[in-house]
């Protein structure tokens, strides 16, 4: 190690950042008032070095921290030198280094004897900030204006003390102020805890041996990444893959990505990807690289840290005026579902490169279903629950269930959370069988998820997708089953499409089944045994296996009858 770095002392500290972070990140969930935050887990935590290099991250989303380098080069162009102790800077608008308007970036600086020493980072996913419609998070706005309130880089808090002017007029544009203010205190809350423990961790290595060894927690990620991209396979490796459409028009939405593997870094490409939409779902250029930045990290080995000198080694070229750095004023409020295409797409190629370490595709992303009126009290109230569901098959092992998407960290809102501060009934809360992908590895199963509506006018908004592209197989699996959305209105239901904003009535039965993952491998390489325990588990019906699996399956016990599938694959 360079800068006479001493190993031990090295681990020490870098589990040292692991735990600090971790702490900021539990502060958060400790004290955050809104259910998207304290029960979905819709935030992130992050510290950086003076220079606004990231170092360390929570256990928390993936895919916002890196965006984190160009919102703080925001940050730092703005204010410079002029921070002070207990200053805490916020901005959440996209084409300031933002991702979309919900999501409020919180920058605290950690001073030390003096001087800037580093910076804690809180981003959460704020209830509602105000614009055309609640929750601030629809994918039929058609451009940045009515997505709600756009806050520069501002001062929040100045020497400790809050900015009122600014805290007003984010609560006069808010829809449930107490929730938003409450959120945002308790980013504050937590980005102290950073600041206090960092001083501690200073105090016992000093400024000039912390300042070394937290360059070298960047060059260390950075090495580890050079080297395992060494042995990686040379040369371009592409993959397309699709949104079903922007909601506004039924034309798809490509995604092109070009992965080129060098001597020790990675070059992405994103030519060929569609223009920009009219529809709320372009991801902004920060985001585009976030998500391009977490899946190479994902194709890594997991012991390479979580920070920007993972960033060093990916180059990421991304043509402007496209649905993945659009120009403003473009809506990108619901960008999350490009997002995970981008992370689909990512995984495709990069499953061409190290084929033995990637999964087929997971259920396209999380679901957002947003569901907001007033209670019978008069009080309003907006629901903004996110469905995680399943991975896609593995090389060695089916893929997982009732998980957060790989590239979130997510959780699925409890359903007493949401029935007990909500006029809602959660009626249904399932695996949905047969909505996998076949392979040797199965994809997981995805989730049905039904809201009875127990308010009047109840404004519903429903973003999914993989309607129409289903989530992919690899190595001969197949693809998952495509995602319904439903609405059952007095003994009458209808199909809805993936992207919906519409009023629905009292007792109104909303559901959205999510597609599994794909597959991965040949399916007719799946044991007997294994499709036997899926009968029996009732995750497969004897009717899917006989179809995806040429086995002829007992419905009840799911014993398979060796003879007549002989029969059946002979004939096949």
């Amino acid at each position: 190690m360079s800068r006479a770095i001493d190993p031990i002392t090295f681990a020490v500290v870098k589990n040292a950042m692991d735990s600090i972070v971790d702490e900021v990140a539990y502060t958060v969930l400790r004290t955050a008032r809104s259910e998207i935050v304290k029960d979905v887990m819709d935030y992130s935590a992050a510290i950086c070095d003076r220079h606004g290099q990231m170092i360390a991250q929570a256990k928390t989303i993936a895919l916002h921290l890196g965006a984190i380098p160009e919102a703080m080069a925001e940050v730092r162009k703005r204010y410079g030198d002029s921070l002070q102790p207990g200053d805490a800077v916020i901005v959440n608008d996209p084409y300031q280094g933002g991702m979309h308007l919900p999501d409020i970036f919180m920058f605290v600086p950690f001073f030390y004897q003096g001087e800037i020493e580093g910076f804690c980072v809180v981003i959460c996913h704020h209830t509602d900030v105000g614009g055309r419609v609640p929750g601030s998070n629809a994918s039929d706005s058609t451009e940045i204006y009515q997505e709600g309130l756009r806050i520069p880089v501002l001062k929040l808090y100045e020497a400790g003390q809050v900015n009122e002017t600014i805290e007003r007029v984010i609560a006069q544009n808010v829809r449930v102020p107490d929730r938003v203010l409450g959120d945002l205190r308790a980013q504050y809350a937590a980005c102290q805890v950073g600041v206090r423990e960092l001083g501690k961790l200073l105090d016992r290595y000093g400024r000039d041996a912390s300042r070394s060894y937290f360059a070298e927690l960047l060059d260390y990620a950075e090495r580890l990444t050079r080297d395992e991209i060494r042995r990686w396979p040379k040369g371009t490796f592409s993959f397309e893959d699709f949104i079903d459409d922007d909601g506004l028009s039924d034309a798809p939405i490509p995604i092109r990505v070009a992965v080129t593997v060098h001597e020790d870094h990675v070059s992405v490409d994103y030519a060929g990807s569609s223009p920009q939409v009219r529809a709320a779902i372009n991801s902004t250029l920060s985001y585009t690289k976030s998500c391009t930045y977490l899946s190479v990290r994902c194709a890594l080995k997991g012991d390479v840290p979580n920070n920007a000198g993972v960033f060093r080694c990916i180059e990421v070229t991304v043509p402007e005026g496209t649905v993945l750095n659009p120009v403003s004023p473009a809506a990108v409020a619901a960008r999350a579902l490009t997002g995970y295409r981008v992370f689909d797409a990512m995984l495709g190629a990069l499953a061409q490169v190290v084929p033995d370490h990637v999964p087929a595709a997971g259920e396209g992303g999380n679901t957002v279903v947003c569901l907001s009126g007033k209670k019978d009290s008069g009080e309003a109230y907006i629901i903004v629950d996110m469905i995680c569901g399943a991975w896609g098959g593995r090389p060695k092992s089916d893929g997982i269930e009732a998980i957060t998407n790989a590239s979130q960290n997510l959780s699925n809102t409890p359903v007493e959370t949401l029935e007990a501060q909500h006029p809602v009934r959660v009626e249904a809360y399932e695996l949905a069988a047969d909505t996998c992908g076949a392979g040797r590895y199965r994809g997981g199963l995805g989730i049905r998820r039904s809201y009875r509506v127990l308010g009047d006018d109840v404004l519903l908004q429903l973003r999914a997708d993989r309607m129409k592209f289903r989530p992919y197989g690899l190595q001969g699996g197949q693809p998952a089953q495509a995602a319904q959305n439903l609405l059952d209105h007095q003994g009458v239901v209808q199909s809805l499409p993936s992207k919906v904003g519409r009023q629905i009535a009292r007792n109104d039965l909303v559901t959205h089944i999510q597609p599994g993952g794909g597959g991965f491998g040949d399916p007719l390489a799946r044991p007997f045994d294994d499709i036997e325990q899926d009968v029996w588990d009732h995750k497969l019906s004897a009717a899917f296996v006989r179809e995806h699996y040429l086995a002829v399956a007992d419905p009840h016990t799911g014993k398979i009858d060796r003879e007549k599938t002989a029969v059946l694959r002979n004939a096949a």
